[in-house]
């Protein structure tokens, strides 16, 4: 499953689905600074917390700061994943005995 700024073409990809981003480094933070603050109204109909984390994804296609702290998030969650799926595996990967 891919997540993130592809490079060679600009888009966002988010699982399944990909989405063109603004070609232009100031369409790129208003758009990612504007899901961030429309994340934070996310108690309103329309708007959700979803926007929150996709407009830090954006922002850290041009802000090094947040993208070292993206970089860091998805090294953690690939540990803890492998962590998690090398557990199965060691028990016999059946829980119920």
């Amino acid at each position: 499953m891919k997540f993130g700024v592809d490079a060679r073409t600009g888009r966002l990809n988010v699982g399944k689905w990909s989405v063109a981003m603004p070609r232009s480094r100031t369409g790129r933070i208003a758009t990612g600074s504007v899901l961030v603050v429309g994340g934070t109204l996310g108690f309103l109909p329309i708007l959700g917390f979803w926007m929150i984390p996709l407009g830090l994804v954006v922002l850290s296609h041009d802000l090094p700061a947040v993208r070292r702290h993206r970089r860091r998030v998805t090294v953690w969650w690939a540990s803890r994943q492998k962590r998690r799926d090398g557990a199965g595996k060691k028990d016999g990967g059946s829980a119920a005995e």
